[in-house]
């Protein structure tokens, strides 16, 4: 995969001597997170301010890693970083329209046999997970507003026959208030192109269904309902059935795998 600069941003990196992957590579900066071992490799993040040529600060998440690969069909042995795939899912929704991280640059390298791979983003400035809203502070107005907005870009997403893979609250990010709100998706490394929008909207849906775990009956239905968009009684209360369906089913599985473990 090529090598991206965000045309907005050059002067910016140029004035913080930022010029190429050794550069970003070897820039001090704690870790926003601990870094996540696996797959072979490390994968790391960290949260950097950059001055821009005229002052003022710009916030920019910097993630790296080294081995963290991902083994595919046309890859299957050396894999390729889990990051060229995320940058990839990023153009996507950038060109589907759809709300999601900025990215400033991108570039993978070979070191010594070794397979790193850098993707910094812009900080979504203001925005908090969808968990941690506190809805009992909001007007019931802004809580329908919320779970629409939520709703519309979810359904965009699934219009372009895109699948997230890993809808969990804490994955779509999100700012406003009385008037509305902005809803950006993060976590894009999992993401892909679906067969069908059907496909990929019942997995989302059913991730998200399952991990909205303080989400009221009654907000999921409204959340449904704005979904679909449309006053097809019929349609929404199928898919409700069938979500509703998949949710007793993990719940009777995990509770006969707890008393077959019981002593």
């Amino acid at each position: 995969m090529r090598d991206y600069i965000a045309d907005d941003w050059r002067d910016v990196l140029q004035a913080n001597n930022l010029n190429g992957f050794s550069d970003w590579w070897a820039l001090e900066a704690d870790w926003f997170e601990e870094p996540n071992i696996r797959r072979g490799g490390w994968s790391g993040v960290s949260r950097i301010s950059l001055t821009g040529p005229g002052g003022g600060e710009r916030l920019l998440f910097l993630k790296r890693q080294e081995d963290h690969v991902l083994r595919t069909f046309m890859h299957p042995l050396r894999g390729i970083p889990t990051f060229a795939r995320e940058m990839k899912n990023i153009q996507a929704l950038q060109a589907a329209n759809v709300p999601a991280l900025t990215p400033v640059y991108f570039a993978q390298r070979t070191v010594d046999g070794k397979q790193r791979a850098i993707l910094v983003t812009e900080a979504l400035e203001g925005f908090v997970p969808l968990g941690d809203v506190d809805r009992n502070a909001l007007s019931l107005q802004s809580r329908n507003q919320l779970l629409a907005n939520v709703a519309s870009v979810v359904r965009q997403l699934h219009d372009h026959k895109l699948v997230h893979n890993c809808l969990y609250p804490k994955h779509l990010f999100v700012r406003g208030g009385e008037k509305g709100f902005e809803v950006h998706l993060i976590d894009l490394e999992k993401a892909r192109s679906s067969w069908s929008r059907d496909r990929a909207m019942f997995r989302d849906l059913d991730t998200l269904n399952r991990h909205g775990v303080d989400w009221t009956r009654s907000a999921r239905l409204r959340f449904l309902k704005a979904y679909l968009g449309e006053n097809d009684a019929g349609q929404w209360r199928r898919i409700w059935q069938r979500l509703a369906s998949r949710q007793q089913e993990r719940q009777s599985r995990a509770k006969k795998k707890s008393q077959g473990t019981t002593p």
